[in-house]
C-alpha cells in the first residue's frame, strides 16, 4: 500500500519516530560548540557536556580524562540508543535499522584483517571495532588466509554473506586486495540498501534514495582520487562504483577514465550539486578538504530528512548525525589535549 504509509504508519512505527525526534532535539547546537570551543581542559570539556543530553555519560571516569574514552563513552552511548529502537522494531524497520548497522560490520572486518596483517594481536584490535557493527565470531576473522576461506568459515552465518559474492578470489589478504575487498562489499551494500528503500516506496524512499545516491556518488569520487598513483587498473576500478547513484552510468564511466584530480572535477561540474562541492575546497593548509564538503552536504541532507513525517529514513540520518557530532567533540578534544587551538574550529556544525 505505497503512498498511503501516514494511515498505518504509526500503528507499528510510530512511538520509536516519536523518540529519534526527540533524541535529535538532544544534538549539540552551535551554541553548545562554542562554549566546547573555548575549554582549557578535557575536564572543563566534561562539566559542559554534563549540561547537555549527555548527562552523566562520563561520570564514571576516576582518573585523568583521555580523549579516547571520551570517544569510545560517545560510541557506547549510540549503541545504547540504536539497541532500543532495534529491540522495540517491527518489520520491516527491524531490517532498516539491520542495514544501518552493516557499514560499521564491514570496516569492523577489514580492520581485523589489516591488523591481522600487520601482526596486531586480536585483544588490541577488538576494541578498536565499532561497536554497532559487532557480531559474533568477529575476532574469528583474523585467522583466514585469503577471501574464500574468510567466507566459507566464518562470515557465511553473518548478515554480510550476501555481499560477499563478488570478493570470492583465492588473492591472498595483501594491503590492496583488503581495500578492493572494503569497497566491493561497500558497493553490494550500498545497492542492496537501495534497493530495499526502494521497494519500502512512499516517504522513505523519498528521503533515503537521494542520501544513499549521494553516499554511492561520494564512493565512487574518493575511490578515484586514492587510486590516482596505484596498480588498480580503469577497468577495475569501475568495477568498484556503487552503481545506484546519480553518477550511473556516464559519470561513473567519465571517472573510470580520469587520470587526474582536475579530470575528476571535470566530471563534477556536470551535476550541480557536485560542481559545488569541488569549487568550495581550498588547496592551502587548514582550509576545507573535500573530505569536509562531503560531510557537510550529508549533514544538510540528513537535517533535512527530519522535515517529512512517516518514514524510516529519520533513524538513518540520527545515527547519522550523533556520528558527525561524535567526530566533532572529539575533534575538539584532541585539539584541547595537543593543546593545538588554531584548527579548534574546523568541527562541522549540524545545527
Amino acid at each position: 500500500m505505497p503512498g498511503y504509509s501516514e494511515f498505518y504508519f504509526n500503528v507499528d512505527h510510530g512511538y520509536l519516530e516519536g523518540l529519534v525526534r526527540g533524541f535529535k532535539a538532544g544534538i549539540l547546537t552551535n551554541a553548545d560548540y562554542i562554549n566546547l570551543v573555548q575549554c582549557e581542559t578535557l575536564e572543563d570539556l566534561k562539566l559542559h557536556l554534563q549540561t547537555t543530553d549527555y548527562g552523566n555519560f562520563l561520570a564514571n571516569e576516576t582518573g585523568p580524562l583521555i580523549v579516547s574514552t571520551i570517544d569510545d563513552k560517545l560510541k557506547d552511548k549510540l549503541l545504547t540508543e540504536f539497541q532500543y529502537f532495534r529491540n522495540h522494531a517491527f518489520e520491516p524497520l527491524a531490517t532498516f535499522l539491520n542495514f544501518i548497522t552493516y557499514s560499521y560490520m564491514i570496516d569492523n572486518v577489514i580492520l581485523l584483517i589489516t591488523g591481522t596483517l600487520h601482526q596486531r594481536p586480536i585483544a588490541e584490535l577488538v576494541p578498536k571495532c565499532h561497536p554497532l557493527g559487532s557480531f559474533e565470531q568477529m575476532e574469528a576473522v583474523s585467522i583466514a588466509p585469503n577471501p574464500a576461506e574468510l567466507f566459507n568459515a566464518i562470515l557465511v552465518d553473518t548478515p554480510l554473506a550476501p555481499f560477499f559474492q563478488d570478493c570470492l578470489s583465492e588473492n591472498d589478504l595483501d594491503e590492496m586486495n583488503i581495500e578492493i575487498m572494503r569497497n566491493k562489499l561497500y558497493k553490494s551494500y550500498l545497492e542492496a540498501f537501495y534497493k530495499f528503500c526502494e521497494k519500502q516506496g512512499g516517504t522513505t524512499a523519498e528521503i533515503m534514495c537521494p542520501v544513499l545516491e549521494f553516499e554511492a556518488d561520494r564512493r565512487a569520487f574518493i575511490i578515484t582520487i586514492n587510486s590516482f598513483g596505484t596498480e588498480l587498473s580503469k577497468d577495475d576500478r569501475e568495477k568498484l562504483y556503487p552503481t545506484c547513484g546519480k553518477l550511473y552510468p556516464e559519470g561513473l564511466h567519465l571517472l573510470a577514465n580520469a587520470e587526474d584530480y582536475e579530470q575528476v572535477k571535470c566530471v563534477a561540474d556536470y551535476y550541480a550539486e557536485y560542481k559545488a562541492m569541488f569549487e568550495g575546497v581550498g588547496s592551502g593548509t587548514g582550509e576545507k578538504t573535500l573530505e569536509d564538503a562531503f560531510f557537510e552536504h550529508e549533514v544538510k541532507m540528513n537535517v533535512l530528512a527530519f522535515n517529512n513525517q512517516f518514514h524510516f529514513g529519520v533513524f538513518y540520518a540520527y545515527v547519522k548525525l550523533k556520528e558527525q557530532e561524535s567526530r566533532n567533540i572529539v575533534w575538539i578534544a584532541e585539539c584541547i589535549s595537543q593543546r593545538h587551538r588554531t584548527k579548534i574550529n574546523n568541527y562541522i556544525p549540524i545545527f
